[in-house]
């Protein structure tokens, strides 16, 4: 399988690449993009010479590399990202890219006929309804990258038909122990110490204000048709039970393994077609030496945020995107406080222009809107960006 890695550089990618690496006889790297951390390119050519197309952010960067690398073609910004996909000979695009950027290069991937493997929860959050329409057009495949959903799709596979409850465990973050009005005074740098997982600072923050579950929640109704009274969360301590599914026969199954991506992303890159394990479960009293506590939407409300999207749809993800996005980077650049990320999420929510049936043009023209007016209530709130 020629792969196309989206996102290199990043936590994804870095491990994406440590699979393949594992599994040379069954994949090969093709084509990759970075963003500003360019040194690991000499790094991954040396291990890759099958590599043929790179798409570097700074357009500058991308020139020297050129000159550096006369037999790789360049491409860079974010229209390169599209031209990597669609030049390359890959036929699988793993979409590691963190943020709104993600979603044109997933909808050019099944354009041009290739399987997704997706960790870019964007894409789903705020084109939830294109992608899907894109993947039954094109006869597209999609396999899911995070590990919650990794872990569904597999229970799905074995259970589909009893199934009837998705559950999301969550850590709870980095402040999982703290109050509500303890959460006044936090700092970037209190909440990037994330107890179980390390991932890149975006995705920490999510997890901290349980924006990101609000996310996998969002995901979990596009990718399994199911709706938000079917999908619910479980804290738990350790991250060892990834997701389980509650069966109609009685009991529950789930995956239970150490918290390491590189198995949810070796099980897409393989395309769910390798053997893997499951565990059924009476209860979770059950699962010994694991810890689990019931989700209290009082303390983390940005759960409601999930229910507003797969309720009403239409451009309402592509709004909670946007204000997060723009309120997490003010937040780690200490220009807003902590909670003031729920704040302009759900004064975005409540006030930007709803499209129930958008056409990408007009999720575009959304996005563009929202960022706008994030900035606004980001300055209203102290800030100067």
């Amino acid at each position: 399988m020629k792969i196309c890695l989206l996102g290199a550089s990043g936590s994804i990618g870095k491990q994406t690449i440590d699979v393949i690496n594992k599994f040379p006889k069954d994949f090969s790297l093709v084509a990759f993009s970075v963003g500003k951390r360019t040194r690991c390119i000499s790094y991954i050519l040396r291990k890759h010479p099958d590599v043929k197309h790179i798409c570097i952010q700074n357009k500058a960067i991308a020139n020297k590399y050129k000159k550096k690398y006369p037999n790789i073609t360049f491409y860079s910004e974010e229209k390169g990202l599209l031209e990597l996909i669609r030049n390359s000979d890959s036929e699988m695009v793993v979409n590691a890219l963190v943020g709104f950027v993600g979603l044109l290069p997933s909808i050019e991937a099944i354009k041009c006929h290739k399987k997704l493997a997706l960790a870019n929860k964007e894409s789903l959050v705020v084109g939830g309804d294109l992608i899907n329409s894109l993947l039954k057009e094109y006869n597209g495949e999609l396999y899911p990258i995070d590990s919650e959903h990794s872990a569904l799709w597999k229970c799905l596979k074995v259970d589909s038909k009893d199934a009837n409850k998705l559950i999301l465990t969550a850590s709870g973050g980095s402040f999982r122990k703290l109050s509500r009005k303890e959460l006044e005074n936090v700092t970037p740098s209190d909440a990037l110490k994330h107890p179980t997982w390390r991932m890149g600072n975006k995705i920490t923050i999510d997890s901290a204000t349980m924006v990101n579950k609000a996310f996998e929640i969002i995901e979990a109704g596009y990718l399994f048709n199911y709706p938000y009274s079917k999908v619910g969360v479980t804290l738990h301590d350790e991250s060892y039970l990834h997701s389980y599914v509650s069966l109609s026969s009685g009991g529950y199954r789930g995956e239970i393994s150490k918290p390491d991506m590189r198995n949810p992303i070796r099980f897409a890159l393989f395309e769910g077609k390798i053997p893997f394990k499951t565990s059924y479960f009476k209860s979770l009293d059950d699962l010994k030496g694991l810890h689990f506590h019931d989700f209290d939407i009082a303390r983390f409300p940005a759960i409601n945020f999930a229910k507003v999207v797969l309720d009403k749809k239409g451009t309402m993800g592509a709004i909670l995107n946007r204000s997060n996005e723009e309120a997490v980077y003010a937040f780690l650049a200490n220009k807003i406080r902590f909670l003031d990320i729920e704040k302009i999420i759900t004064l975005s929510l409540k006030n930007m222009k709803y499209i129930a049936k958008p056409t990408l043009e007009e999720i575009l023209e959304v996005d563009r809107l929202t960022k706008e007016y994030a900035h606004k209530l980001i300055n209203e709130l102290g800030g100067t960006l």
